[in-house]
């Protein structure tokens, strides 16, 4: 019998940039699509708009194989876009109000397994409702992955706070730490997350050009530097890159060590790109080459 597919729950977009080009994305759409073309099982949980972009975004689904089974088709609202600009090589994004990613029916589609292995998801998609739908998912789930993605202003740092307690893996840049821990001393903010929301396993902390931090729930913290990047595009997606192969570090038991080396140099290669993924399949073997 096959493994039970992990479930990826949120955001499906276009990131629309200065230039004119439109690229497939949304952090939780970026993941799956990752974990995909990387080899894992994964079913993708979104609302698309009864539109052409959603149209374009099943197409792009269809084209690599990725399962479009529990995508919802919003009756008005549009497919989610967002506007991203890039200022000294990091993107910032200017994201629209009432998508259809926003508004999910509460029920759980039928195409989701009763058994979810890993459940990952943000917080965009949780700015206006869809609160029973992840609540639904988080009871059928054994593991969750929290990949917080703040966007302004799309959050409350409390709720934040609330939605991150208990999950099995939180991952947060250090600006979001910050964010969420404002009176904490910088070189205590880890552990004070670690406790605070109840985090079961590790979290993850990454620090752009300097890498990324892990901060196990039991033993010693593991970092590493970023390597360079050669031929740099944008860093749009990078995050999402690395949330993917800690993902799967955890269901392939790498180790937190061999996951963030691992991860740093998958972010590396997506920085290389223009956007956040490619339908190139050569560029997801060579990454898996790379590890074995």
């Amino acid at each position: 019998m096959a493994d039970a597919p992990d479930v990826v729950f949120g955001e499906v977009l276009f990131d629309r940039f200065p230039d004119g080009r439109e690229v497939l994305g949304g952090a939780p759409f970026n993941v799956a699509w990752n974990l995909h073309q990387l080899g894992e099982p994964v079913l993708f949980v979104g609302g698309l708009g009864n539109d052409a972009a959603g149209a374009r975004v099943r197409e792009a689904m269809r084209e690599v194989g990725l399962a479009e089974d529990a995508l919802f088709t919003h009756p008005q609202a549009p497919t989610g876009a967002v506007q991203v600009t890039v200022e000294a090589g990091e993107p910032a994004y200017h994201i629209l109000p009432d998508q259809a990613y926003d508004d999910l029916p509460a029920a759980v589609d039928p195409a989701v397994p009763a058994r979810i292995p890993l459940l990952y998801h943000g917080t965009l998609a949780l700015r206006s409702g869809n609160r029973e739908q992840l609540a639904a998912l988080r009871r059928r789930c054994e593991r969750r992955f929290v990949d917080a993605n703040l966007r302004e202003p799309w959050y409350d740092p409390q709720d934040v706070r609330d939605l991150l307690r208990g999950a099995d893996v939180v991952k947060l840049n250090a600006d979001e730490l910050a964010t969420l821990f404002p009176d904490t001393p910088a070189a205590e903010r880890a552990d004070h997350c670690l406790q605070a929301c109840d985090i079961q396993s590790a979290l993850i902390v990454t620090l752009g050009a300097d890498g990324a931090e892990i901060h196990p729930r039991a033993g010693q913290p593991v970092s590493a530097r970023a390597p360079v990047v050669e031929g740099m595009q944008d860093a749009v997606g990078a995050g999402d890159a690395f949330a993917s192969v800690a993902i799967l570090g955890l269901r392939r038991g790498w180790g937190w060590e061999g996951t963030l080396h691992r991860a740093l140099e998958f972010a590396a290669r997506v920085c290389t790109l223009q956007g956040a993924t490619t339908t190139d399949p050569g560029f997801y073997r060579s990454a898996v080459a790379a590890w074995t």
